[in-house]
Parts: C-alpha cells; sequence; structure tokens
C-alpha cells in the first residue's frame, strides 16, 4: 500500500503544474500579440484590420482540430467511454445542462448571453481573455469586469436558469 505522494497518484502532482506552466505560456502570448475575439470582429468590421480576426479563426480551427483529435483517441484509450447526443426534439433535455431545462431554452439563454457578452466586450473594448489581461496590467475598469462576471455567474446559477426552466421547462 503507497503512503504519502505515491498515494494520491502522479496526476495529482504533474497536472496542476502542467496547467500552471500552460497558462503562463497563454498569457504571455495573449499579452504580447493583444489577441482578442471581439476586438477582432470589432476591428475588421471598422478599421479593415484583420490581424486579430485571423489569430481568432486559427484559433476556432485549431479548436475544432484538437476536439476531432481528442475524440479520434479517447474512444481507443477508454472503450467505454462515450459523450451523450442531443436529440433533434427541442423538447429533450440537454446533457449536462440543469434538469428540466431543454434544448430550446438552452438555446434562447446561449443567444441572450452570447449577445449580451457581445455588447459588452465591444463597450469595454475587449473579451473576457484581453479583460483578463488587461486586468493583470493593472487596468480598474478590466478588474471590475472580471468581478461582474463572477457576480452575473452566481444571479445566472441561482435566479436565470430557474426561471428559464420555469418558462421553458420540459
Amino acid at each position: 500500500m503507497a503512503t504519502g505522494l505515491l498515494a494520491v497518484g502522479i496526476a495529482m502532482i504533474v497536472v496542476p503544474i502542467f496547467t500552471l506552466f500552460l497558462g503562463i505560456i497563454i498569457g504571455y502570448l495573449a499579452q504580447r500579440s493583444g489577441f482578442c475575439s471581439i476586438g477582432g470582429i470589432r476591428d475588421f468590421f471598422m478599421f479593415k484590420h484583420t490581424r486579430l480576426l485571423i489569430g481568432y479563426l486559427a484559433l476556432i480551427v485549431g479548436g475544432f482540430l484538437g476536439y476531432l483529435l481528442f475524440w479520434a483517441i479517447v474512444p481507443l484509450a477508454f472503450p467505454g467511454f462515450y459523450w451523450a447526443a442531443t436529440s433533434p426534439n427541442p423538447l429533450t433535455p440537454v446533457p449536462g445542462a440543469p434538469p428540466g431545462l431543454t434544448l430550446a431554452g438552452y438555446i434562447i439563454l446561449a443567444v441572450i448571453g452570447g449577445f449580451g457578452m457581445g455588447i459588452l466586450g465591444v463597450i469595454l473594448g475587449g473579451c473576457p481573455l484581453r479583460q483578463t489581461v488587461m486586468g493583470t496590467e493593472g487596468n480598474l475598469r478590466s478588474i471590475f469586469f472580471i468581478i461582474g462576471m463572477f457576480i452575473g455567474a452566481v444571479i445566472f446559477h441561482l435566479w436565470v436558469i430557474k426561471l428559464a426552466i420555469a418558462i421553458f421547462g420540459a
């Protein structure tokens, strides 16, 4: 029987260190490049600049290819593992969503949330990643934005989801 650090497993030791270094690398690249998804779309429509938009599209393509690679490897490594698919019927519950929330309610909440984040991102000058980077640089407005995101998440999970289930429930 293993004791001490060996009892918790090597992943409990390696994963936090790996994510710390990965976060430092991503933060450094985001700070140096000025990466911002909302800013890229804004710059394209307002100034016809495509530098940030190309980075955003590269992130989407990289995420899509990573997703395909992940789901090509996971079934081979873990034979009994699968991802629950949603039914095309809009009245069926969404896997992973709060119980009672249908696909139609989930889509409506996602559209409202996305629209709100887009408008606020343009008003404040950047997406949540950019606001986080600017907050670590000492921008007080960005720090209040991040605090507001956490407060908004609490409000959403305490009241908005229950309201959506009451309106769009199964």
